[in-house]
């Protein structure tokens, strides 16, 4: 596998030049057997970094895209139930850069449901946190599946995290505010649940790989 299709946005990648060479060439037959046309204005050849779907990909790894970045560290202090979606529609998609994502998002996710809009101190703390989290976010390791996973999970009293790990660089960040009946469980017990859930938020990742589960609890 060495290509990425999104509608009309197409990636082509390789681990050596001359395999790069063969992708490309193999890429344009198919376009040219299917009648399909690029335009050459909006194709780039032969990039050590690229920006793709709104992140940057190179051989260090996946970053945020900085245009991205700079959108959100401005956005101004919502006013409305439609601008706290529409930053939360944002950030959440770079989520997977941002660890305890769902736990601090928490406050502004309480301002969708209808029982009127109230700007809280909450609200602004989670809203300047989503901000600093993003414009920090650090670049995530692209997976390898010749090795092993590692999962690193952890629970508070309101929410749990993981991160996917190889070779102790990060792959991806998850997290969930817990229901609230699950507030008084013993910290094991919250823990297996974010587990549970991280396995199954990973499964492309993980399935048919072996992996090893990192806790404190056990």
């Amino acid at each position: 596998k060495f290509v990425l299709v999104f509608f009309d946005d197409i990636l082509i990648y390789s681990q050596t030049w001359e395999d790069h060479l063969r992708h490309v060439q193999h890429v344009f037959e198919l376009l040219r057997e299917h009648g399909l046309l690029l335009k050459q204005t909006k194709c780039s050849f032969g990039k050590k970094e690229v920006g793709y779907l709104g992140h940057v990909i190179s051989r260090e790894g996946v970053k945020v895209d900085q245009t991205k970045i700079e959108v959100i560290t401005t956005w101004p202090r919502p006013s409305t139930v439609k601008a706290v979606r529409g930053f939360l529609g944002l950030s959440g998609y770079y989520r997977k850069f941002i660890q305890d994502y769902g736990v601090i998002a928490a406050p502004l996710t309480q301002l969708l449901k209808k029982a009127g809009f109230h700007w809280s101190e909450e609200a602004e703390n989670a809203f300047i946190s989503l901000k600093k989290s993003l414009s920090e976010s650090p670049v995530l390791a692209l997976p390898d599946f010749t090795k092993s996973f590692i999962i690193e999970c952890d629970a508070s009293g309101c929410g749990i995290g993981a991160v996917l790990l190889q070779q102790d660089h990060p792959i991806a960040f998850f997290s969930r505010k817990l229901a609230e009946r699950h507030h008084k469980l013993a910290a094991y017990e919250r823990e297996l649940i974010g587990l549970a859930k991280a396995v199954i938020h990973w499964r492309p990742y993980l399935w048919g790989q072996r992996f090893l589960v990192r806790t404190d609890h056990y």
